[in-house]
């Protein structure tokens, strides 16, 4: 079983940076691991992932402004927010799952079968 607690989310203004961690407990160094989101009104949609290897994968919306990293050893994963939009606002949910280590799998929601509770981040104009 592996659990997931996310931290680091606020309110920021617009073209500033956030950090968001994730911390599980339970071994997820065989688990690829992604962020999501969720704004007001929308659908959760893929923000990024990583697997075991370092590979990564991000939504075009964030794609060089969002950098994902994991530290296996600490079970850890992070989420580098720069030059944050006021669309980005919205909870960011952790999540891991080993069904997204596939080619082309960071980004199926479906195949993560771990979820934080989610961190609110609040970008204002």
């Amino acid at each position: 079983q592996v659990q997931l607690e996310e931290s680091g989310g606020g309110l920021v203004q617009a073209g500033g940076s956030l950090t968001l961690s994730c911390a599980a407990s339970g071994r997820t160094s065989s688990y690829a691991m992604g962020w999501f989101r969720q704004a007001p009104g929308k659908e959760r949609e893929f923000v990024a992932g990583i697997r075991r290897s370092g590979s990564v994968s991000y939504a075009e919306s964030v794609e060089l402004r969002f950098t994902i990293s994991r530290d296996n050893a600490k079970n850890t994963v992070a989420l580098q927010m720069n030059t944050l939009k006021p669309e980005d606002t919205a909870v960011y949910y952790c999540a891991a799952g080993q069904r997204a280590m596939v080619v082309g799998g960071l980004s199926d929601e479906w195949r993560y079968d771990y979820w934080g509770q989610g961190t609110q981040v609040t970008v204002s104009s």
